[in-house]
Formats: C-alpha cells, structure tokens, sequence
C-alpha cells in the first residue's frame, strides 16, 4: 500500500444491507395515519356534520388554521389531511429542527410562485422564537403562504397574538377511547398497512383496555398495540392478562410545565372549593404520580385556605401551614400523607369567600375614588406638635366600654365592605356584628342628643 492511500475501512459490500437483513419499516402509528378527512377519528365536535371545518376544507376556503391539543390527539394528521385535500404546494417543517434561513427560502420561493398556492405545514409551531413567528406575519397575511401550525402548548402563551389574530384556533380534545378502539381494531386487521398479517386477534375488551391505558393518545395506542403484537404468538388472540402486564409500565400523561399542570391544578382546587373531597384526592394523587413539586401543591391549598375557608372555619390556615412546614420537613413520599390529611380537612370544612370579598370591595373603593383622611381622634398623638394640632382628641378607648364598643367611626365617610357568610363559625360572627352595629347605632344616637342638649345649655 502506497503512503498516501488511505485504508479502505468499509468495503462496498459492507455499506449495502446485509443479505436478508429486514426493510425499515414505520412505526405502525405512522402506517396507519389517516389519508383522508373521512378516515380521521374521532373529533365529531370539530368534523361532526354541520361543522366548520370540513366545509371550509371541501370549498377549500380556508386561511391559516391552527391545531391545539395533547400529544396523540391527530393534530398533524388533519393538517396533512387537509393540506392534501386541497391539492396545493405543501411543504411541511418542523420547527425544533428547522431555522430563519430555511423559513426564508420557502416563504420566497412561495411569492415566486403564487400559482401553486402554497400550504406551510409547522409542527410544534411553539417552537418557533417571536422572530421567527414574526417572519410569518406578511406572508400569512398577504395569502402568500396558508399557515397549518400545530402545538401541544397554550397558543395564548407561544404564539405571538398578531399571528393568531389571522388564523382559526382549534382545539382538539383526547380521543375517545372507542374511537381508539375502533383504529386499534382496523390496524389488526389491517393487512397492506397494519397487523393483518400477524394473524392476532382481539376482543373489545382487550381493545378498550388498550384504548383506556393510553389516556386518549393514538399514537400510544397504536404503538402499544405493535409492541403487544410483536411479542405474542402468531394467528392466536391477546388476553387481557397481557394488557394487564404491559399496563403496569404505562406512563401518567402529565406535563408538569403545561396545560396538563394548570388544568389538573385547576380541577383540583375547584374540587376542594366544592367540597368534594374524592375528586381532590384523585386530582392529587394525578399530581403527585405525574412529578409534580409537593411545595407547588402546599403553596395552593395556603391560599385556598383563606380564598375559599376563610372565617367559616379558621383552623383551615393553621392546618395548610403545619401541612406546608411538615411537607417541607418529611418531604416524599411520605408527605403524601400530610398533603391527603390537608386536603380532606379543607375539603370537608365550611366554606366562606367573604373575606376574599371583602378585599376585593376595600381595593374597589380605594382605587375608585380619593383616599379618606385619617379622622382626627385616629391620628398619632406621640408627641406634643402633634397634641398641640388636636390630633388624638376625643378618641376614646375600646377597651373601656361594654363588649370593646364605644360607638366612635373610624372612617371619615363610613364604608360596608365586609359582608359575612353563614356557613360554619362565620355564622356567628354575623349574628356578633349585627349586635355590635345596633349597639354602635345606639352610643352614636345618644352622643348625637347629649351634644344637642349641651348646645342648648350653652346658647342658654
């Protein structure tokens, strides 16, 4: 071998698939993805007769669309159903691997040719940077381009609002889980595309097990189904027993940054706030299987505890901040426990939103209109400038009436702010105010007469 030849590390042969070696072959998901508006599951809120959008898809009368929903749910498959349906120029990027450069030369070349009417499908649109969303807006808006974007996040948090002003939002729903069945049932028997040629079969209860284990998620489904199959005995039906094995390795569809935390946490507390105690312990133990951070959970009942308890139970405060600390203390898993123990009592207290009422009223009327002065009798009387200006005089002190009420104001123009509920301790409360105000309004009346009679003493 001369000096300058360079070693011939793999022989052609070597480069070529080996000698019955099996073809790549798609994921059984990607084989079966729809090709038509009609094979599309599901979704009969969106594709339902009557409905918005196969008319706008058969008049091919659509402008920018935008598809929003969990992972699984055919968001990319009805844009490639549509984008087909419409027999125009379709190019389709995905924006975690595409770039300004590319995006550029496709929105060019798209003005070049307005002929062809090109359809610019971008999956995980969220990924692309206001930059890059921006770059979009001219093309979107002059009819350059039509935009199909899908995404699994908020498009009120990622998309920029001038794009989502020119596009029609929708939002996709998990699938039901016999409409899952029913594409579960088509792949096994699926020849040319699917499982056919396995020979397994099922019945609807394995399916729906199937269906029911992937939380609305086809792609799931159908790929638990490959994997169900590839590792079962040809021409010989699936037991649920098998299901049951493989469900056990089953993934809890929780994002913990997304819409899956902050509807799960929404569902959560309006369960508390109903007094429901199951379904809050439900959507925690949701909380918890998915990862969620137990301090973020402790942070929402200490609020809670005050927003939505209030003054008809006010041990609720105390047990949310013992829970808080001792969450912080224990830590998991054993501060499931404390979280379960909270929750059950904040569940099954009496609810009350008067105070978080009343705040709301105290913050209307000071950004409402000007702010009262401090009367006189409440003002610092420390120091002798301050005496010597009358402030403090008059003020008479609580403690020296019956029951701590003297009869005296304590805003210039007196304000009703604080209306008190009648669940729980607060009930009590409101019958103890309503005493104090008739004794206020008493004191008040007799200090009116006893400032009249001295008036008419002095004029004497």
């Amino acid at each position: 071998m001369a000096d300058d030849e360079q070693p011939q590390l793999f022989s052609e042969e070597s480069d070529a698939p080996a000698l019955g070696a099996p073809a790549f072959r798609p994921p059984l998901a990607a084989r079966m993805r729809p090709r038509t508006l009609a094979e599309v599951r599901g979704h009969a809120q969106l594709l339902g007769p009557g409905c918005l959008l196969p008319r706008l898809v058969a008049g091919d009368a659509f402008g920018s669309l935008i598809f929003y929903g969990p992972p699984g749910c055919g968001k990319t498959t009805l844009a490639e159903v549509i984008a087909a349906a419409t027999r125009c120029h379709c190019v389709r990027v995905n924006a975690v691997l595409s770039n300004t450069a590319e995006l550029r030369d496709i929105l060019r070349l798209a003005r070049m040719r307005p002929e062809r009417r090109t359809v610019l499908l971008i999956d995980e649109i969220h990924r692309f940077n206001k930059a890059q969303q921006d770059l979009l807006l001219p093309d979107v808006e002059a009819g350059s381009v039509r935009l199909i974007g899908c995404t699994t996040h908020n498009p009120g948090f990622y998309v920029i609002p001038p794009l989502l002003s020119r596009s029609h939002l929708f939002r996709l729903e998990p699938l039901d889980m016999n409409a899952v069945a029913n594409a579960l049932r088509d792949a096994l028997c699926d020849v040319g595309r699917g499982l056919g040629a396995s020979g397994v079969t099922a019945d609807d209860a394995v399916l729906l097990a199937v269906a029911a284990m992937t939380e609305g998620d086809m792609r799931r489904a159908l790929n638990a189904l490959e994997t169900l199959v590839s590792g079962h005995a040809m021409r010989s039906p699936l037991t649920p027993e098998e299901v049951a094995v493989f469900a056990k390795e089953r993934h809890l569809r929780y994002d913990r940054g997304e819409d899956e935390h902050y509807d799960t946490v929404s569902a959560f507390i309006k369960s508390i706030r109903g007094s429901d105690p199951d379904a809050a312990l439900y959507w925690l133990t949701v909380m918890l299987e998915g990862g969620e951070d137990p301090r973020f959970i402790m942070r929402r009942l200490v609020i809670l505890a005050s927003e939505d308890v209030g003054l008809a139970d006010s041990r609720a405060i105390t047990v949310a901040v013992a829970a808080q600390q001792a969450c912080d203390f224990v830590g998991l898993p054993e501060c499931a426990l404390t979280l379960a123990h909270c929750v059950v009592f904040l569940a099954t207290c009496p609810k009350s939103n008067s105070a978080t009422m009343a705040l709301a009223a105290a913050r209307s009327a000071v950004k409402g209109a000007p702010r009262q002065p401090v009367p006189m009798h409440l003002r610092d009387a420390h120091t002798k400038v301050n005496k010597s200006l009358g402030q403090g005089a008059g003020y008479l002190y609580s403690h020296e009436f019956p029951e701590g009420i003297s009869g005296q104001t304590y805003l210039t123009t007196p304000l009703a702010l604080y209306t008190p509920g009648t669940s729980g301790a607060e009930a009590a409360i409101g019958e103890r105010l309503a005493r104090w105000n008739k004794l206020r309004t008493t004191l008040r009346a007799k200090n009116t007469n006893a400032f009249k009679d001295s008036s008419k003493d002095q004029v004497v």
